[in-house]
């Protein structure tokens, strides 16, 4: 989790300065990937730096030198070419140290072992790929992350990047598409709120100002009073995350609007307004008909997994009365 999330940071630095770049040249130059190396290194250097408590009595500890460590790690690869995840330690990291080839390599025979099955480890080796050659993004690179894609949908770097290479291709749309699903997975709220910036640029739309905006935002378009179903109050569940989410019956992914509760905290009567958007100028008091959906995640995902349970209902936003679901179907499959 915490590589998540500081890999995280550093995409969404990459992203602030690769756009104004790439609005620049109309393409993923070699700048740009430049560029961006540069602010992941910086960023990573920092962290480093003052993000570690007592980092200078950290280093002067008796560490053996990183250089060392890889190489270590590659000798004991050569002996033992089988170790998938030491492949994987490897291409993590010559990333780190800047080393691309060297991760390209190592990903390669991750790959390899995974016999190509496995979304993450194809989003990494595309991800190296694009590092040692800028133009690979619509070459080897892109096509590492559509395959990863293929086999993990939801996958965040690959999401990321595919998008990118959408926007270089001209393709805004399926750009904006790629990253309407990484928002969809329910990123911070500062990282969420860059993704909608640059979603509202690439759809041409902008977040539209209301009249009483402060009191338009806090209003109610649909509240719904969630409850467990007998199966589900008879499943024994633990606590866990409980996401109520509007959207589109015509186009339900991505979705309108979420809210997270708790399972302990039901039953309880949820309120869903334009301030619970996912997407600037794509709000819930614009859609005559909603799709409520109350999922409880066994595994905190906002994506739906193979034994969640959930209730849903499509609703007219004109009504004022409180709607009412109950949670007693399983996600199967």
């Amino acid at each position: 989790m915490f590589w998540l999330i500081i890999g995280s940071m550093l995409a969404i630095a990459i992203l602030f300065v690769a756009t104004p770049l790439f609005r620049a040249e109309r393409r993923l130059s070699a700048t740009i990937i430049a560029a961006s190396v540069v602010i992941a290194a910086i960023s990573a250097g920092l962290y480093t730096r003052i993000g570690t408590p007592n980092a200078d009595v950290i280093a002067a500890a008796s560490t053996p030198d990183v250089d060392e460590m890889v190489a270590s790690l590659a000798a004991r690869l050569e002996e033992n070419p089988d170790d998938l995840s030491g492949w994987k330690m490897l291409g993590r990291s010559h990333l780190q140290l800047g080393n691309f080839l060297g991760a390209v390599k190592a990903y390669e025979e991750a790959v390899r072992l995974d016999s190509g099955q496995d979304g993450q480890t194809l989003a990494d080796l595309g991800e190296a790929v694009l590092l040692a050659d800028a133009r690979a993004l619509n070459g080897r690179a892109g096509g590492l992350f559509e395959n990863a894609l293929a086999i993990s949908p939801n996958n965040p770097k690959a999401l990321f990047y595919s998008g990118m290479a959408a926007v270089e291709r001209g393709d805004n749309e399926l750009g904006a598409s790629r990253w309407e699903a990484l928002l969809a997975t329910s990123p911070p709220p500062n990282i969420a709120g860059i993704l909608q910036q640059r979603i509202a640029e690439l759809r041409g739309t902008a977040p539209q100002a209301v009249p009483g905006a402060e009191s338009a935002d806090s209003a109610a378009v649909v509240n719904v009073a969630v409850s467990l179903g007998e199966r589900a109050a008879a499943a024994g569940l633990a606590d866990a995350t409980v996401f109520i989410i509007a959207r589109d019956p015509a186009q339900p992914s991505p979705p309108i609007a979420a809210v997270r509760r708790r399972l302990s905290e039901l039953p309880a009567t949820v309120s869903i307004g334009d301030a619970d958007a996912m997407i600037p100028g794509r709000v819930p008091s614009g859609f005559g008909q909603l799709e409520l959906v109350a999922r409880i995640s066994l595994s905190g995902q906002p994506i739906a997994q193979p034994g969640d349970w959930f209730g849903q209902q499509i609703v007219d936003t004109a009504g004022n009365d409180t709607i009412e679901i109950s949670i007693d179907q399983q996600v199967t499959q």
